[in-house]
């Protein structure tokens, strides 16, 4: 029995490790579209829209919050079917942008409906149940040597990036220079 146990945990833990590294393209992902979809917020025709969203009850709510999915998932089918046809880029670039603008969407509808969302017992049930659920996953894949060291290398590179002195006729000192020199010119209006 205890090598069936093993056997089972060395097939599945690719997959745990591949559902958390998709969890954390996800969140990448989420905030990215949050930030983009807060300036385009500023737009006073979307400003409006976004009030109106808010007064939603429940229901219209969630059925605005699944709206987006169920939109780019025959955008989904057309890139496969061009991707089985010839096509591979443009199929996979219709992919990651129908990826990006979903989640951008579905970051800013969260925030605008999340309050009443939570109202419904069992969208927060399921809410919290999936929240545990990937932090189990992403701390399962946190505690893996390979995790430890693209930390490692993260930090090397950012400390690298930060202390590394440029060599003076060089094209990053040079670049360097020009961003100081657009920083003191403040906005432009």
């Amino acid at each position: 029995m205890k090598l069936f146990h093993r056997f089972q945990r060395g097939l599945l833990a690719p997959l745990v490790y591949l559902a958390a590294l998709l969890l954390l393209l996800e969140d990448w992902l989420w905030d990215l579209g949050t930030r983009l979809m807060n300036r385009l917020a500023r737009w006073p025709p979307l400003h409006r829209l976004e009030a109106g969203i808010c007064r939603l009850g429940p229901r219209a709510a969630l059925v605005l919050f699944v709206l987006p999915a169920i939109l780019l998932f025959p955008v989904k089918l057309l890139a496969l079917w061009g991707m089985a046809h010839g096509h591979p880029l443009l199929g996979l670039g219709v992919i990651v942008l129908a990826k990006l603008g979903g989640a951008a969407a579905v970051a800013r509808l969260y925030l605008l409906t999340r309050p009443v969302l939570l109202t419904m017992v069992w969208f927060a049930a399921l809410l919290a149940w999936f929240l545990a659920l990937k932090e189990r996953w992403i701390e399962r894949l946190r505690a893996t040597r390979a995790w430890r060291r693209c930390e490692a290398l993260r930090k090397a590179v950012r400390h690298w990036r930060l202390h590394a002195a440029p060599r003076p006729g060089s094209w990053t000192a040079r670049f360097r220079r020009l961003l100081k020199r657009f920083r003191r010119r403040g906005p432009t209006r």
